[in-house]
């Protein structure tokens, strides 16, 4: 299989390397192909695959280029993980909203919004040019924000497309572990788990046909152990009777992800963007010593993820800090759709039950929502059973009231910044700005919007192609 990896640049490439040369994917890839518009990370990139230490498979021949069409002819399947603007860019992201007092975040409020923004239309490019140059590859997609990106690409892409995150997935087994349970491999029996990328629930977690969740929640030295326990007060996890998302910490202590991070001396983007415009260029160079210094980097990096939830104390837990988390999960959603078996997995995808796409007829049904409550031609992150034929949709509960309502905005605003992106039109991003949550004002709207143009130029040759 010859796996293209867009965005192949990019600082965690390498764990996806380290897990096709080892353990259950070694042998599954036998030519992997780096893509990225810079050259001189990918020479980077390349020099710590280089270095790394043998695993138990063989290694993998790679090839590093940046032509996007001689990467693609011949491919069979394509990871996307791009980031335009790099991480210069998301400093910008984080920093105009931070700078009108609001969450300055990547993926989640204004700063997800102007992520999407400019990002969809290369998404876009590389969906049309993989139609034309290897028709028949799958696209799995963890470029940010997951969500919005392949609802974006479904009209070009349709089944071939999926997106990926580890934040789930990382819930459910910390979660299992904290319960004293174990789970099978490939498997999410007894998992519920409804919600959009970076935006969802943990509500039912079965062992041996019963239910162990409410035992967790009302299990304080349990909920202790692990990163979401220890996130969210205990009394208001018992009332909400479900583990939500890390991500959903920037909803529900709002201002206090704020408030730490205002006290912060440089924003996660500017602690990022310094780190790798220092570690870049000695990775090029470094010869056999480039995968110790990439290593010690990412455990670095790892250590300061989410720190704003962690300001009153508290560390990671050993085995996030370890790594290995969304590589597993592309790597395992590529081997299902190679026709290698099937799996489970917490996916992107559309929330139609399989089965129920309506015939061409005027009549017919509407499809079945896998998450009842929401449309079922959304994208939303839930349980799948992925086959050789795509990622299919697993019947999750209708979400309580208030989980429902915030879903149901958080995806108008998603479809108003796909809308925006696709079609160039100015007025709907400003719509999904007002209707966030995590702005919900018209007139910051206006600002931030002005700000991230500003930032951005490529935003105001997007609208000028919306209007001809």
């Amino acid at each position: 299989m010859r796996l293209l990896i867009a965005g192949g640049g990019g600082f965690r490439v390498p764990l996806i390397y380290r897990a096709l040369a080892s353990g259950r994917f070694a042998g599954l890839v036998t030519e992997l192909v780096l893509y990225d518009v810079d050259p001189a990370r990918l020479d980077a990139v390349t020099a710590v695959l280089s270095s790394m230490p043998e695993g138990t498979g063989a290694r993998v021949p790679v090839h590093a280029t940046t032509d996007l069409t001689r990467a693609l002819a011949g491919t069979d399947m394509v990871f996307a993980a791009m980031r335009p603007g790099g991480t210069a860019g998301r400093v910008a992201d984080e920093k105009v909203a931070q700078g009108l007092g609001l969450l300055g975040q990547e993926t989640t409020g204004a700063g997800g919004i102007s992520y999407a923004l400019r990002t969809i239309p290369h998404m876009l490019r590389l969906a049309r040019l993989m139609k034309e140059h290897c028709p028949d590859a799958w696209l799995v997609n963890f470029t940010n924000p997951a969500g919005m990106v392949t609802e974006a690409l479904l009209p070009v892409l349709g089944r071939k497309v999926t997106g990926i995150c580890d934040s789930a997935g990382g819930l459910v087994q910390r979660a299992a572990r904290a319960a004293g349970i174990g789970l099978r491999e490939g498997r999410l029996d007894g998992v519920g788990y409804y919600g959009l990328n970076h935006l969802g629930w943990l509500y039912r977690l079965e062992s041996a046909g019963r239910d162990v969740l409410p035992d967790l929640l009302a299990n304080p030295k349990a909920l202790d152990s692990f990163e979401e326990g220890r996130m969210f007060p205990q009394p208001a996890l018992a009332r909400l009777g479900a583990l939500p998302n890390e991500y959903l910490y920037y909803y529900y202590e709002q201002d206090k992800a704020r408030e730490a991070m205002q006290a912060m001396a440089r924003t996660r983007g500017e602690t990022i963007h310094v780190q790798q415009q220092e570690l870049y260029p000695r990775l090029a160079v470094a010869g056999a010593d480039a995968f110790r210094l990439w290593e010690e980097a990412r455990r670095s990096r790892e250590e300061g993820y989410l720190a704003e939830a962690r300001a009153g104390g508290g560390q990671r837990d050993e085995d996030d800090l370890a790594g290995g988390g969304y590589e597993r999960v592309a790597l395992a959603a590529m081997q299902a759709l190679s026709g290698a078996g099937d799996t489970q997995l917490i996916l992107n995808t559309r929330n139609c039950l399989p089965g129920s796409s309506p015939p061409p007829v005027a009549e017919a049904a509407p499809p079945q929502a896998a998450i009842p409550g929401l449309p079922a031609d959304a994208v939303v992150e839930l349980p799948c059973t992925v086959t050789a034929h795509g990622a299919h949709p697993l019947p999750q509960e209708v979400p309580p009231e208030p989980q429902l309502e915030l879903l149901r905005r958080v995806k108008e605003v998603e479809r108003l910044t796909v809308r925006a992106a696709t079609e160039g039109n100015r007025d709907a991003a400003l719509a999904a700005l007002a209707r966030h949550p995590l702005v919900g004002s018209e007139g910051l709207a206006a600002v931030l919007l002005a700000g991230y143009e500003q930032e951005f130029p490529a935003l105001r040759d997007l609208w000028s192609r919306g209007r001809r």
